[in-house]
């Protein structure tokens, strides 16, 4: 059956291939995300390899800049993916990737440190821009979707390997490997074709027929793969426009309400509580273990949090094409809801004096990152690639990245000063409830978007704008069909 389905003419082994190729470089970024919670303890502890120990403040710069740097480095990475190609700009971010540990294993200065660490921003953009766009242009739809959660699983498991080995390798060793990763993917990656859709754009038929012949497994004069030439040149087709892109969003009523999806879905995985989480995991874990026997390192606890990450990136992969995006975003938003408020409610029975059990923290946190490992984060980029056509793609995802950079960045420099200012609690109310707003939102107004068509996503789009009550204009309900159908 799975020679069947995978292997014979007409199967997807090579896009599986291509697919994980792709993600490659996620995961050398995944390793340098993690790499800052072993090497953090160590290079701030007395057996420094630096000789003298970092200060608090030079590793907040070492674990801030990288966000500071996506935010433009999102739209560098949209730019040189649509007009230099989707394979040349992976090779370009498992370049800088390279360099990037190349500089932390020249130097122990502190501002070489910093430098390697800001390169660490072009990985992360070309993780959540590049890679999700060159992955969905060479998927078929039926797979498209398995496919596009790689992203999420090869980041969480570049994070637990690197909690791994940083508690049982010494530093020099950890930053060989961890170059060695881009090194391979460069290698390999040169084998592999670029875009059909980026391609065709480009006029080069020939490549474009050998690229869909090599990842759909069939001959080149296959019907199907020239009907499927016909579908993406329709699709360019549809996006012809002088105008700019932004602007085109904003006064297509249908466009502008995709973007809105995109903004919200993106926007709602970095407010469910995540990145604030992750920071305070060490405090959780240590008002957890107080009572009991539960015992467990900082770097003990970084595992801990890296195999559930991986478990629930693993089961999205599993289940977005079972499940679909709709029932898999809502009940992950919901679950995310309802830890969030456990886990403030939680934090107020004990600065009240009031006894709670000591394990509650353990679960809720747990159950915060499978969640958004296991829906929030892969949806966000799935559903956003799935409901823009070419013309929109990278620089929709790079905006929506830009912003998710920026609110981390806020949310890294002020959250601990806020929580302290107006109560743990209430900081975590505040995410619980912005997770259950979105349950419903998913309900409401976010479409199915698995193994359809853009134009049927977009009538879906046109029915619920209907329903909801946010369409009263006659005039636009009699050419709604024909803005489809242009779209």
């Amino acid at each position: 059956m799975l020679q069947r389905k995978y292997f014979q003419d007409g199967g997807q082994i090579n896009q599986i291939i291509c697919a994980l190729l792709i993600n490659l470089p996620v995961l050398s970024y995944g390793c340098s995300v993690g790499w800052m919670s072993p090497m953090t303890l160590l290079l701030q502890s007395k057996d420094s390899p630096r000789g003298t120990p970092l200060t608090d403040l030079e590793v907040s710069w070492m674990a801030s800049v990288p966000y500071l740097v996506c935010i433009p480095c999102d739209l560098l990475m949209a730019v040189i993916t649509d007009k230099w190609g989707r394979k040349t700009a992976l090779i370009l971010i498992s370049i800088s990737s390279a360099i990037s540990w190349i500089l932390l294993l020249s130097s122990f200065n502190i501002w070489v440190l910093i430098l390697g660490r800001a390169l660490v921003g072009i990985s992360m953009a070309g993780s959540y821009v590049t890679c999700p766009i060159y992955t969905k242009e060479i998927s078929d739809d039926n797979i498209r979707g398995a496919l596009g959660c790689l992203v999420i699983l090869f980041q969480t498991t570049g994070n637990l390997f690197l909690y791994i080995i940083g508690d049982i390798l010494s530093y020099n060793s950890i930053l060989w490997i961890c170059l060695a990763i881009p090194g391979i993917h460069i290698l390999l990656f040169i084998l592999m074709p670029d875009s059909p859709s980026y391609l065709l754009k480009k006029g080069r038929i020939e490549d474009t027929t050998r690229a869909l012949s090599w990842l759909r497994c069939r001959p080149a004069g296959d019907p199907k793969i020239e009907q499927e030439l016909d579908l993406i040149r329709a699709e360019q087709n549809k996006d012809e426009s002088n105008n700019f892109l932004l602007k085109d969003i904003y006064q297509d009523k249908i466009l502008f309400r995709a973007f809105i999806i995109a903004m919200v879905t993106t926007l709602s995985r970095e407010a469910c509580g995540a990145v604030p989480v992750l920071n305070f995991a060490g405090e959780i874990f240590s008002l957890a273990s107080s009572d009991n026997n539960l015992r467990l390192s900082p770097n003990q606890q970084a595992m801990l949090l890296g195999g559930v990450q991986v478990l629930g990136s693993a089961l999205a992969s599993s289940l977005v094409e079972k499940s679909g995006r709709k029932p898999l975003l809502f009940t992950t938003s919901l679950l995310s809801g309802i830890s969030m408020c456990t886990l403030a409610s939680w934090f107020l029975l004990r600065d009240n004096g009031i006894l709670a059990p000591s394990w509650l923290p353990l679960v809720t946190l747990c159950v915060c990152i499978f969640c958004d490992s296991s829906g929030l984060q892969p949806m966000s980029v799935v559903i956003t690639g799935e409901i823009f056509s070419f013309r929109y793609r990278g620089t929709i995802l790079a905006i929506t990245m830009a912003c998710a950079s920026l609110f981390d960045f806020v949310q890294l420099l002020f959250f601990k000063s806020l929580a302290n200012a107006v109560g743990i609690h209430v900081s975590f109310y505040f995410f619980g409830i912005l997770c259950l707003l979105m349950a419903l939102y998913v309900i409401l107004a976010i479409p199915e978007t698995r193994a359809r068509s853009l134009e049927d996503i977009y009538k879906d789009l046109v029915k619920k704008k209907d329903l909801m009550g946010i369409i009263n204009d006659e005039r636009y309900v009699e050419t709604k069909d024909r803005e489809v159908s242009r779209i």
